[in-house]
């Protein structure tokens, strides 16, 4: 087998894996197609990477070759790179020049600042409709809960996730404030590729529906303040699962090199 052929079976390899993650057939380009469809083309594949985020399906550093998702999405590379941009601006892809896109990877500070802001936002919104909720708003936030307990009893983990984050949005919506949710909504959408960067193998580092029953139940009691304390308990415990330490580099080149200091030779 020549190095060419070698090469072109790793990269449909690479594309079948990049389809598998992103739940996309391989098709063909298609002829043409109105300003409309293609519109309706952007969106759809902004989604998919969106949501293969959120779903762990797409870890920090993954690549995403223009000419693999141009085929996967059947369009045009300029439509593509539009998508890159969008998902750029949410802080969900980085554009490396020269060297193409990748899923983001972000650093332990940005990783911290991120739980500091979904703490002082999603304690605004509990806040909120902890003072406004009605019965039923009540109602639909606990067959929400109800639904996420059954997923992870049944070990549907990926559905418990997608319940997990519904949960926190439905929190969102509720409260009134448009602002604020959106804020929350690139926030979560973010905390995906936070989780797989920074978790510590041997601990699941996924939302408690247990926890969540916990702020719903002060929610309805009208109790603001127990509200806030336990969504943002809630979080702090989301990122303690996490290993944001970092370590410490030194530039002691006997010590990156394992060598010590020796005697200097006297003449």
């Amino acid at each position: 087998m020549t190095t060419s052929e070698r090469k072109k079976i790793a990269t449909e390899k690479a594309v079948d894996a990049q389809a598998s993650a992103l739940g996309v057939a391989l098709v063909p380009p298609p002829a043409g197609a109105p300003k409309g469809a293609l519109a309706a083309m952007e969106d759809e594949m902004f989604e998919r990477i969106h949501e293969a985020v959120l779903d762990h399906r797409l870890p920090p550093g993954t690549k995403l070759k223009e000419t693999a998702l141009a085929g996967l999405f059947a369009v045009n590379r300029n439509i593509v790179r539009k998508v890159l941009a969008r998902l750029a601006h949410f802080k969900l892809v980085e554009l490396r020049p020269n060297r193409g896109a990748v899923v983001a990877s972000p650093s332990v500070e940005e990783s911290r600042d991120l739980f500091a802001a979904r703490r002082t936002i999603e304690g605004a919104i509990i806040d909120c409709i902890t003072r406004r909720v009605t019965p039923a708003q009540l109602r639909e936030l606990r067959v929400l809960v109800k639904q996420e307990q059954e997923a992870y009893r049944r070990g549907e983990v990926r559905t418990g996730l997608k319940l997990s984050i519904q949960f926190h949005q439905a929190l969102a919506e509720m409260a009134g404030n448009s602002v604020l949710a959106d804020f929350l909504d690139q926030l979560i959408a973010r905390t995906p590729l936070v989780l797989l960067a920074y978790r510590v193998p041997a601990r699941d580092a996924s939302c408690s529906n247990d926890e969540h029953s916990q702020i719903l139940e002060a929610v309805a009691t009208g109790d603001a303040n127990r509200a806030v304390t336990a969504m943002k308990a809630h979080l702090q415990g989301l990122e303690s699962q996490l290993n944001l330490r970092e370590e410490e580099q030194s530039t002691d080149l006997g010590k990156i090199l394992g060598l010590h200091r020796a005697e200097p030779i006297l003449p």
